[in-house]
Order: C-alpha cells, then structure tokens, then sequence
C-alpha cells in the first residue's frame, strides 16, 4: 500500500561534534518520499526519499551558506541527498532495521536505520496516518565531505561522526476506483 510522508509533520535532523565540545543541531526544511508499507507484512516494506539540500538548516545563515557550498553539500551540483531502502529486517512488532542506499554529492553507500513503528491511526479527516522514529549515525567522510579546519588546542573545527534523527508521519495514499471507458 502506498504512503506518502506528511512534511508538516516529520522532521529529518542531524547533529556533529563542533570544536571538540559541543554539538550543532539542524534539520532539512523540505523532504518528499513515498514507502509502500503493508502493515500485515512490514519486512516488504519499500522508502524512496528525497531531501533538498539548499534546505539544510541550522539557525545560522553563514554556517548554511557554507554547507551548501563545495566545501560541503555542493547544492548547486547535488541539489538532492537520496535514500532507497534495500531490505527491512524484523526486530520485534514495533522494531526493525532498515538497510538501504544513501547518496549524498553523487555518492552512494549503504546504510541501516533502526526504526520504531509507533502505530496508526485514522486522522480526524478520515485518512489513516501511521508514525516511525529511526536514527543512525555516518561518518561524513565516507561521502566526500572532508572539509575540515585543525584547532591550536588539538581536535578538529567539526567531527566526523554524524548522528541522524528522523520522525515521520506517513499519510496512506487513497485507492482510486478504476476508471471505466465509455462504449459506444
């Protein structure tokens, strides 16, 4: 059955390490994708999602503007990160781990998304939404993301390590009834 992601009400953020000491949190403001998702066999389940990469946002324009440009993202070449799914594996009802295909700048690697099914439930405008968590973490460097500045007091300017929080509320696309063909 086929699902659309609901962007008012899903959010794909990330973190990394700055300075060695904190974290930067930020977020990608506009994402579209589709899961075909059978709720009586999940382990069939299907995502194809696509995130604009102008849309980075971290509350710092100077900082966006940077990882938008080459040093970075490169949205002016790579307008969209990709990612396909490739397998589900079954943890329990409400838990699963969700293998697929990142691209980000033209480069592709696998990645595993642990995932929580939170459940469904029928919207008050009569159309079932369903909710899923999943995080995981990469390393920047494997997509080419090397841009880095070495502090005085040891460490790096940003980490390497980046951690991925996703909430997503799918909508369950409406089955349109054939349509007939008039006989003359």
């Amino acid at each position: 059955m086929p699902w659309q992601i609901d962007p008012a009400h899903s959010a794909i953020e990330f973190s990394v390490r700055h300075l060695m000491i904190t974290n930067v949190r930020g977020q990608f403001d506009r994402f579209s994708g589709t899961v075909e998702f059978d709720e009586e066999n999940p382990a069939q389940t299907k995502v194809n999602v696509q995130i604009e990469a102008a849309s980075i946002n971290t509350k710092a324009a100077d900082r966006d503007n940077h990882l938008r440009s080459a040093d970075f993202l490169d949205a002016a070449n790579y307008p969209y990160l990709t990612f396909v799914s490739k397998n589900v594996a079954l943890i329990d009802k409400n838990h699963a781990r969700l293998s697929g295909d990142l691209t980000i700048r033209g480069v592709t690697k696998p990645v595993v998304l642990d995932v929580e099914y939170v459940g469904s439930v029928k919207n008050p405008w009569g159309m079932t939404s369903a909710g899923f968590n999943a995080h995981t973490k990469i390393n920047r460097k494997d997509w080419g993301l090397e841009w880095n500045v070495a502090l005085e007091t040891g460490g790096v300017l940003v980490g390497d390590e980046i951690a991925i929080n996703i909430e997503v509320e799918l909508i369950k696309v409406q089955e349109q009834a054939p349509a007939t063909t008039a006989t003359t």
